[in-house]
């Protein structure tokens, strides 16, 4: 079961790439460098996230984006909701139709449990988690 899909681990990437020095400006080929990702997919995602907010842009030369707020006030649950629904279906290993909660399988419960805290997880963990972390995934 995973948490949240490719773009929004992508999303992740470009984020705590500018959380991990706030005050730092860097352009989408920084960031796609930085992250292993194609300068266009960093580009479409850094657009998305100015739209939703998140980051600010600033045109030419010196420009580039930076977080819009402090990294202990972003969730990874605020980036992750922009590419995926809040509260993603985990379906029965039985079928689509067979466990319900009148009825649960033998594994409801433990589903349940997972789902929980894959959602506590992304509600709890900020930013700041990536202050000054400096790794660099390299280019693709």
């Amino acid at each position: 079961m995973q948490l949240y899909g490719k773009t929004s681990a992508h999303a992740i990437a470009v984020m705590s790439y500018l959380a991990a020095d706030p005050d730092r400006r860097a352009g989408a080929e920084a960031v796609a460098k930085a992250r292993g990702l194609s300068r266009p997919l960093a580009a479409k995602l850094l657009t998305r996230l100015a739209t939703a907010g998140l980051v600010t842009g600033q045109p030419g030369p010196g420009g580039g984006y930076t977080l819009a707020r402090p990294p202990e006030e972003v969730r990874l649950s605020d980036i992750a909701g922009l590419f995926e629904p809040r509260d993603p279906t985990v379906f029965c290993p039985f079928g689509f139709t067979c466990c319900e909660q009148e009825q649960p399988c033998a594994l409801h419960d433990q589903i349940a449990a997972l789902r929980q805290a894959g959602r506590k997880f992304l509600e709890e963990t900020r930013l700041s988690a990536f202050a000054g972390q400096t790794l660099e995934c390299g280019a693709k």
